[in-house]
């Protein structure tokens, strides 16, 4: 600030823009200086002048914009989204802004979710193939029997992706778990179950169970996992189809009670 005196003797402050070139706003913000320059090709950021040689000059308010912009792109916002929402962001009134970066990120939050999802199938597809090809090949050339041929973790005739997550044969209905960890376990799966929005039978007896977009499937393919190592009797698969995500359990018959009392049933 510039302090200036006039005749009268009083004195007055002139607040003086600092302005920054675009190498030091690079530092500043952690943006390259190309993608500054991108930014003010696409409209995103615009120079407040330029110095007597041409360069460009930005000021503070061009460091929180860019602040802004960062984080819309950490949250997943496309440039068409940024682009749009800097245009609200220019009108210094905070609601407009928000309220459409909530609608934005509420749409990822589906997307992320389905990804996850398809990451899960995908995984188990792999862990399947694997297991498949490190058995003892066929003899003779590949053909329809050998493993790298088979389809392994292809969908159904229901279009439906199986992620299996435990598997059993004919194992003793008992429990594994120390008695310490029972309640424990019981409020995760609580916690998990709470996103359960239908449950029907299938038609090999399992219990289907439909899950709400907001189901965390990582947590639920860990409990999965666990379960199926202190009770072998389960089996479970996250199944990823037209219908939504859901969690499929399997038990012998003589578990049935057992399956209701953890997982309920059927409507």
């Amino acid at each position: 600030m510039t302090p200036l005196t006039f005749e009268s003797g009083r004195r007055f402050t002139v607040r003086v823009m600092e302005t920054y070139t675009i190498g030091q706003v690079a530092g500043r913000s952690g943006f390259p200086a190309s993608t500054l320059r991108f930014y003010e090709q696409h409209g995103l950021l615009e120079p407040v002048g330029r110095t007597d040689a041409g360069y460009r000059l930005y000021d503070d308010r061009s460091l929180v914009r860019l602040g802004f912009i960062g984080r819309a792109k950490q949250l997943g916002c496309s440039l068409e989204e940024i682009a749009a929402l800097s245009e609200l962001w220019e009108a210094d009134d905070c609601g407009p802004v928000q309220a459409r970066l909530h609608e934005l990120v509420t749409a990822r939050i589906d997307d992320a979710q389905r990804h996850s999802a398809e990451l899960v199938a995908f995984t188990a597809q792999l862990q399947t193939a694997a297991a498949n090809l490190g058995g003892t090949p066929v003899d003779g050339p590949c053909g329809e029997k050998c493993a790298c041929l088979t389809d392994t973790g292809g969908a159904g005739e229901s279009g439906s992706v199986p992620v299996v997550l435990g598997t059993r044969g004919d194992p003793a209905i008992a429990c594994t778990l120390p008695v310490g960890e029972i309640d424990g376990r019981v409020e995760d799966w609580q916690a998990v179950l709470d996103h359960v929005r239908g449950r029907e039978q299938m038609a090999d007896g399992g219990l289907r169970l439909s899950l709400d977009e907001d189901a965390p499937l990582g947590e639920l393919a860990r409990l999965a996992v666990a379960e199926q190592g202190c009770c072998a009797f389960f089996s479970f698969a996250i199944t990823v189809d037209g219908r939504g995500v859901a969690l499929e359990v399997r038990a012998p018959d003589d578990a049935a009670d057992l399956v209701a009392a953890v997982f309920g049933v059927a409507a």
